[in-house]
């Protein structure tokens, strides 16, 4: 059951979540995602400033005065190669469409709005003053929209930041997160005819394959958790007896730190150098993104574990079952089982669970870590600058995580604005939780300066780089 105080809202933020879902756009151009949001904010008595850092589509929304100040942290942007048509059990791309919500952001970020409003219902009833802020984070995909917003200090006067994702599972995150940089490689040669005269010519392509096979070579030698993925972008043509004057490939680096990201990005440079080198081609590097590794706050994640308790999870019936059955039988057994968190307590109940039932019925209890998780994500940037905290709301089946065309065919059920909803209550419980128990927001950032142990916030992205787009 929601909130009584809540349901008035139901009706308007499945609607807003549909939307987003049905107009999925990249990050720095969810146009309509983002002035969807913007607007019914407005109507709901927020005073809302857009343009946030240059991001064209982020925005900072804003109710009452003086300090706590609370920050909800909300995402919008979908990912390319993740069109499905909704509520089908096989894999359907939607004609003339390549998008799709395959990480729930389309529940994000109207899951995010959901706390803010119902936190400040609760704060109208027991009078409590503090600002809520609702961050509308463009780009996380791809472009690091918070590490701009970041950059810029407009979470610098914030006492605590919340956020929360759609899952498998219901649970609170723990743990860090990789740091990444992305950045794109062009190489530039000679065309030449490859048969007549192939010793006029200077194969960019050749270069796009040589650095990747030096970058092979370097995975024996960097730490376990570092990681390096590629894609060809622009492979330069596809005649081959024509010498490729110009290829192009996109790289992303992960490693667990901000310094230790740096270097290895250094070392994926030299690479490329040398394949330039080798080649007798021009090469050119740049810089598209960066984000920061996760500084956990366990101050929070307690805060959030309560508030979760208070909530408790969605309630499914048995046509919900029913249906998730279905997405949950796309998937076998062995795989939904070997992509269990690794924080929970009890992993036998889990497994159990995965096995038994349709979908994550239960609050997982999990171990506070400090250990990195591989992945990232520009929340980072903001928990280096503010005590910041995730929960994790289950809004699909069992069988298929993130990035699927599973997640995307159940992103206007039932099941998921069912997650969507209750993750607001999560949110505002606990903001509710930090105005009752101002120590604790003291508490969590004594906990942040610790963690620190006297680093400063220092951006991955250069400052002469703004927010942009690349096709």
């Amino acid at each position: 059951m929601l909130n009584p105080v809540f349901e008035r809202y139901e009706k308007d933020l499945t609607e807003l979540a549909r939307t987003v879902w049905e107009n999925p756009e990249p990050g720095f151009r969810e146009a309509v995602s983002s002035r969807a949001q913007i607007d019914y904010l407005r109507r709901m008595g927020f005073v809302v400033t857009e343009n946030a850092a240059g991001t064209q589509t982020g925005y900072v929304a804003e109710w009452g005065s003086g300090r706590p100040i609370l920050a909800f942290l909300g995402e919008f942007d979908a990912l390319y190669g993740m069109s499905q048509q909704a509520d089908r059990t096989i894999p359907e791309p939607i004609p003339g469409q390549t998008m799709g919500h395959g990480c729930g952001h389309h529940l994000l970020g109207s899951g995010a709005i959901a706390g803010a409003l119902l936190l400040r219902d609760l704060m109208q009833e027991e009078k409590f003053g503090g600002t809520i802020r609702i961050y509308g984070c463009p780009a996380e995909e791809s472009g690091s929209g918070k590490a701009y917003m970041a950059r810029d200090g407009l979470f610098s006067d914030c006492d605590a930041a919340l956020t929360w994702h759609p899952s498998n599972f219901n649970m609170i995150a723990t743990g860090s997160s990789q740091s990444c940089i992305q950045c794109y490689f062009r190489f530039t040669g000679i065309p030449a005819h490859a048969a007549a005269a192939p010793h006029l010519g200077r194969s960019a392509l050749d270069a796009i394959e040589l650095m990747n096979v030096g970058v092979n070579y370097l995975r024996e030698h960097m730490e376990d958790s570092d990681r390096v993925h590629y894609a060809i972008t622009k492979p330069g043509g596809s005649s081959p007896n024509v010498v490729q004057a110009f290829a192009e490939s996109r790289y992303l680096v992960r490693s667990t730190t901000n310094p230790k990201c740096e270097r290895l990005y250094e070392r994926v440079k030299q690479i490329a150098r040398g394949a330039a080198l080798m080649t007798d081609t021009r090469l050119e590097i740049i810089f598209d993104e960066g984000l920061s590794n996760t500084i956990p706050n366990f101050v929070l994640e307690e805060v959030l574990d309560d508030a979760f308790r208070k909530a408790g999870v969605p309630a499914y019936t048995e046509q919900e079952r029913r249906y998730a059955a279905e997405f949950k039988a796309t998937v076998s057994l062995e795989d939904q089982l070997s992509d269990m968190p690794r924080a929970c307590c009890e992993p036998e109940r889990l497994s159990q669970n995965i096995r038994t039932s349709e979908l994550c019925d239960y609050y997982i209890e999990t171990k506070r870590s400090d250990v990195c998780e591989m992945g990232s994500t520009d929340v980072g940037d903001v928990s280096w600058v503010v005590p910041t905290c995730t929960a994790n709301l289950n809004c699909f089946s069992y069988g298929g995580g993130a990035h699927s065309w599973q997640w995307v065919a159940q992103g206007i059920s039932d099941i998921a604005m069912k997650g969507m909803l209750k993750a607001g209550e999560v949110l505002a419980y606990a903001g509710l939780t930090l105005l009752r128990h101002p120590e604790l927001l003291e508490k969590a950032r004594r906990e942040l300066n610790r963690r620190l142990n006297g680093e400063t916030y220092k951006c991955l992205i250069p400052e002469e780089v703004q927010p942009h787009y690349y096709d």
